[in-house]
Order: C-alpha cells, then sequence, then structure tokens
C-alpha cells in the first residue's frame, strides 16, 4: 500500500532533485505547501513560471538575466577593461555583495573536471576567449574568481595558459586565513596561501 497520495510522492520526487534536499527535507517540505493552502501554492507556481518564462542567460557574459544584455553588461559605469571569471551566477552575486568590485564579468556555468568527462569545451571557455580576443584593446586584465579545490585551481590554471598570449594581465583572487581564525586551526594549503599572498602595511 503507498504511504502517501500518489500527488504528494511526485512532489517529494520533484523536490529531492533539488541541490541540498534530502529525503527527509522534501517530505518536510512537500507537505509544507500542501497544508499552506492553494493562495500559497498558486503563488509558487506563478513564481516558476515567471522564472521558466523570463530569466535566460545573457549573451555576453553568461549570467542569469530578464534582458539581453544583462544590467552589468549594459552598464556605461562598469569598467570594460576588467572581467572577473567565475564560475556559476550565483558566485557573481556573492562579489556584487561585497560592493567594491565595478568590472565585467564572465560566468564559465562549471568547471573543468576530468574525472568527469567534463573539458574545456563543456563550458564557456571559448566564449571568453572570444571576448578577450574581440575586446583586445579594451580588456587589460582578467580575473579567475574560481572556487580554491581541485576543479577550482584546474579550470584557473587552464584559463591562465590559455589566456597570457593574448596579452592580458591574468590574476587570480587573494586567498589565506579569514578574520578572526586562529593559525593553529589552519590547515597547510591555507596558510601557504597566506604566505604567498602576504602584503606590505
Amino acid at each position: 500500500m503507498q504511504a502517501y497520495p500518489k500527488a504528494i510522492s511526485g512532489l517529494i520526487d520533484e523536490l529531492r532533485k533539488l541541490p541540498g534536499i534530502g529525503p527527509k527535507t522534501a517530505q518536510r517540505l512537500a507537505f509544507h505547501l500542501v497544508v499552506s493552502g492553494k493562495s500559497s501554492i498558486n503563488q509558487l507556481i506563478d513564481s516558476l513560471a515567471e522564472v521558466r518564462d523570463t530569466i535566460g542567460y545573457c549573451s555576453v557574459c553568461g549570467n542569469l538575466t530578464d534582458v539581453d544584455p544583462c544590467g552589468v553588461c549594459q552598464d556605461p559605469q562598469r569598467d570594460a577593461s576588467t572581467i572577473c571569471v567565475v564560475g556559476y551566477p550565483k558566485d557573481v552575486l556573492a562579489i556584487e555583495r561585497v560592493g567594491g568590485y565595478q568590472g565585467m564579468f564572465h560566468v564559465l556555468h562549471g568547471y573543468i573536471e576530468p574525472l568527469k568527462g567534463v573539458g574545456p569545451d563543456d563550458i564557456r571557455v571559448k566564449e571568453l576567449i572570444a571576448r578577450v580576443k574581440h575586446n583586445n584593446h579594451q580588456v587589460k586584465e582578467v580575473i579567475l574568481a574560481t572556487n580554491p579545490d581541485i576543479d577550482g585551481e584546474t579550470t584557473a590554471l587552464y584559463l591562465a595558459r590559455a589566456l597570457k598570449p593574448l596579452g592580458v594581465k591574468v590574476t587570480r583572487l587573494a586567498r589565506g586565513l579569514p578574520f578572526g581564525a586562529d593559525l593553529d586551526y589552519a590547515d597547510e594549503v591555507t596558510l601557504a596561501r597566506a604566505l604567498e599572498g602576504r602584503s606590505e602595511i
């Protein structure tokens, strides 16, 4: 005998497909939606439909947008001589939240992951190279803001090698110790990066 009505089981299965949602969380979310009433469900359906119908990718940087080109790429106040390369659209939001960066972005939509069969042709590397070549006199620096893990490092190294012949400055985000951290709790890689990225005071 089925524990839940078919519709609820189907909803739980769909919610489990979302990142970070396990079986118990999917079940809680499904029951919350069901008991919240038709009005709440309809609002969720309307929001999902609006996202489906209006959100796409910027033809220039690859970020999520409801206009093309996106607001950042259209903004004449942004510094077009600098491109910050990130892995995913959520990374653009993280950098924008800081508020100090005024350049452009390029979203790769993933990282080079040889063990999973993901190579440079599977992410937006060609588009980045073409963008820098096309604006060769305008783009002066490319900041590689990929994650500080194996896939992010692999991707950053590949991009650095591909971009160097184009005559642009290629930089990497500084990494090291977070504010308030104890040295004895830091791993060796973090300490090494902190030493490499030290600055004069």
